[in-house]
């Protein structure tokens, strides 16, 4: 599996936390999804979407079955110890597991946009194709978390909800803001804009106006704010746009019709 590219975060977590981000190369899955796209939800075939997260399952030596989620652009965390669908072993298929008969049958889907973990072997995983995928970790590491921060989750409060659900002094976390769109690729409207100035005039430092009377929306920055808000004063990362590189990451703005990558966290 020397294929399979990956980003490791950059950032003061302990050595017993593990983590990556995975690119779009190494996987089975054909145009337009080409070639490791771990998104199930996509219309790519599942077979490939199976293999793609056996591969990276392998390439990482991932102690479990990551906990998939069905993301909603919401702020609903699922606690990862709490719910035996994160038990499966790491060699089980991902996308169906067998039942009482032994016959294959689609696992249930964890509807959320962030996990959180305090046991040692539970992998918490995001997909992304433009979102912020922010992971989080204590710092003696007692504790991590993943978030898929898109711009209707920032504004919602997942950031928030996530660090609540760690039940960690914030002071105590260090986080990494993944790779997402670029300011200068996210075009958005008025509308936008106002949902974070009604929650923090601040946020006005993070939209550029452009010539089409819209703006240029910085997630990254936004994210930062929020984090900052939080008492969150570890944070790295947040200089990779998905957009600009077509050679390693998908984009759904740039693409339409693509691939998800994958940003795990998890303690040994």
């Amino acid at each position: 599996m020397s294929d399979i590219e990956i980003l490791e975060p950059d950032w003061p977590a302990p050595p017993r936390v593990r983590a990556a981000f995975t690119l779009r190369t190494g996987g089975v899955s054909l145009p337009p999804f080409g070639t490791l796209n771990l998104g199930a939800h996509v219309c790519d075939s599942p077979d490939a979407v199976a293999e793609n997260r056996r591969r990276v399952r392998q390439r990482l030596g991932l102690p479990a079955e990551p906990g998939w989620l069905q993301q909603v652009h919401g702020i609903e965390v699922a606690d990862l110890d709490a719910d035996d669908r994160g038990e499966a072993d790491a060699h089980a298929p991902s996308v169906a597991a067998p039942d009482a008969t032994g016959a294959l049958r689609a696992a249930p889907p964890i509807v959320a946009d962030a996990a959180v973990s305090r046991r040692p072997g539970k992998v918490c995983v995001i997909q992304v194709a433009d979102c912020i995928p922010v992971l989080f970790a204590a710092l003696e590491g007692s504790a991590v978390g993943a978030a898929h921060a898109g711009w209707r989750g920032l504004v919602a409060g997942v950031l928030e909800a996530t660090v609540r659900a760690l039940r960690v002094d914030p002071a105590a976390l260090c986080a990494w803001l993944g790779p997402a769109i670029g300011k200068h690729h996210f075009e958005v409207g008025e509308e936008v804009r106002a949902a974070f100035l009604e929650q923090d005039e601040g946020a006005a430092t993070a939209f550029e106006a452009n010539p089409r009377g819209r703006w240029q929306c910085d997630l990254h920055a936004l994210a930062r704010r929020r984090l900052a808000g939080l008492g969150v004063r570890h944070v790295s990362g947040g200089d990779l746009c998905t957009y600009s590189d077509a050679q390693r990451f998908y984009s759904y703005r740039r693409d339409g019709r693509c691939g998800r990558m994958g940003a795990f966290v998890w303690t040994e």
